[in-house]
């Protein structure tokens, strides 16, 4: 999973860079591995700096003030294909044709074939393992064949509509041209997120634009008139005009259902749907279910979330149920998301580092522990732990999310089903595994209800990692099993280690 954006300020005096590093911190929460920015200056010239850490480690002052240019591409990066070398950083780019620099959220499913075609056929290099190089290059060779010194609008929705025919997977992409614009756009089947909006230059004259993979970013930048992309839309920023196109509609939309329950902020807004008002109607259901599953035995004490992502359905659900909400974990914010932590080791060990329980709101309780969702069990398993060395005498957890049982393959770590808990397991096999005295499931319906509560037009979402249903339908056993093998957990540590690291030729150091 990344975080992308890109801006165009209608000052060609100003600089870019200020506002895409405010975007990649509101944004960071979607990647902590990589981060980057290009910027285009004058004359067309291109300026960079990425590398593998923080937003806040990988931009250093002086860095910074290498960026210059009016506009720019941004991304944070969380590696899901390839491998988390400094290389693979984005944004990536290719001086052929006419200078394009582009960042990717997303993960290609044809990546092999793809990888083929360009070395026997296109003949172009590609220097990494990131299927995001491999998108950028599919697009640089349909401009390639325009074969035109300089290009219009039209060469660049056919070069992206040829891309729509070759790529397969999900993708939301932000690209630029040097010296002519930006160009943002998403799959047909718009699995991964982008939005879209402008506002009134500081100079009064024109419109500065900017993409975005969440609406957050747009909002603290007071930017106005915010929409998605559409799913197989391109819209394209020149210096001079705004042109849109839809390009492929597909009979199936289906946004990834787990940016709601996890990934995007609460205070986003996605295809429509208020990701906090959708996690408060999450709690709304999880509590019918505990309801229905404990009866007449309900002897839960206090509400508990994990924090952060469940704090609006946890607060839901103690209202539904009437019970008291209670902060029984305090966080340190100085630790990254354990979910997004490469190893299992990592992950587990980060848990304690990152929470600590309170015992005055556990001692002699019954509790019921709230998260987002039960991925590897990793995580669940050591704060259910710790809510017993406090002194709890019961613990149950529930979910937001149904159980995981199945690969993702658009773009999100959970790719081998060895390392999720409940796959082929029962609830109470999740239950004995993670230690918790009971679990509870949100059910699949009622989770897709809560999202198309508020856009109903939307009546498809991507669900794969609950039912095993891919909505591209070129997801076979084999691929699944190929795919398990490059991101095993073992194989990215490896790749950690400098003797595996591939040199980079955007290298700032």
């Amino acid at each position: 999973m990344c975080g992308i954006s890109a801006l165009l300020l209608a000052d060609s005096s100003q600089v870019a860079v200020g506002e895409l590093l405010e975007s990649l911190g509101l944004l960071q929460h979607r990647g902590q591995d990589a981060a980057g920015i290009v910027t285009c200056g004058h004359k067309g010239r291109l300026f960079q700096c990425k590398g593998n850490g923080m937003v806040r480690d990988v931009f250093t002052p002086p860095r910074l003030r290498a960026l210059s240019g009016n506009m720019g591409v941004a991304h944070v990066r969380y590696p899901t294909a390839g491998t988390p070398a400094d290389s693979e950083a984005q944004p990536f780019y290719v001086n052929s044709p006419y200078g394009i620099a582009m960042a990717h959220n997303g993960n290609l499913t044809n990546d092999s074939e793809l990888r083929h075609f360009l070395d026997y056929e296109a003949h172009r290099h590609i220097n990494t393992d990131s299927d995001s190089e491999l998108l950028l290059n599919i697009f640089a060779n349909n401009l390639q064949k325009t074969g035109k010194f300089r290009i219009n609008e039209q060469d660049i929705f056919s070069a992206v509509e040829g891309l729509y025919s070759e790529c397969r997977g999900a993708y939301a992409v932000t690209a630029m041209l040097a010296g002519f614009g930006l160009i943002g756009f998403r799959d047909p089947h718009g699995i991964r997120p982008l939005v879209f909006g402008r506002r009134k230059s500081l100079s009064g004259k024109g419109f500065d634009y900017m993409f975005a993979s969440e609406s957050v970013v747009l909002d603290a930048l007071d930017f106005t008139d915010i929409e998605d992309v559409q799913p197989g839309e391109v819209i394209i920023v020149s210096k001079s005009a705004v042109t849109r196109r839809r390009l492929v509609v597909e009979e199936t939309i289906a946004p990834c259902i787990f940016e709601y329950v996890y990934f995007a902020r609460p205070d986003s807004t996605i295809d429509g749907i208020p990701v906090y008002n959708a996690r408060l109607d999450m709690g709304v259901k999880l509590a019918r279910k505990v309801k229905q599953e404990l009866g007449d035995s309900m002897d839960i004490d206090v509400v508990i979330p994990v924090p952060d992502t469940s704090r609006a359905a946890a607060l839901q659900l103690s209202h539904e149920l009437g019970l008291p909400y209670r902060e029984g974990f305090n966080k340190n914010r100085y630790v990254g998301r354990t979910f997004i932590m490469p190893g299992q080791e990592m992950r587990r060990k980060s848990v304690r580092r990152k929470l600590n329980a309170m015992p005055t709101e556990f001692k002699d309780r019954n509790v019921l522990l709230v998260d987002d969702s039960i991925v590897r069990g990793t995580t669940s398993q050591e704060i259910i732990q710790m809510a017993r060395d406090v002194g709890a005498k019961k613990v149950y957890f529930a979910s937001a999310a149904p159980a995981i049982r199945y690969p993702n393959v658009y773009g999100i770590d959970m790719p081998s089903r060895t390392e999720l808990v409940a796959a082929g397991n029962s609830d109470e096999d999740v239950s004995a595994a993670i230690g918790a005295d009971r679990v509870f499931f949100q059910d699949l319906d009622d989770l897709v209800a809560s999202c198309r509560l508020f856009n109903p037009k939307i009546t498809t979402f991507d669900t794969s990692v609950f039912d095993g249903k891919y909505v591209t339908g070129d997801v076979t056993p084999e691929y699944l099993e190929k795919l398990e093998e490059r991101r095993a957990d073992c194989s990215k540590l490896k790749a950690d280690s400098a003797d595996n690291e591939v040199i980079g030729l955007h290298n700032y150091k």
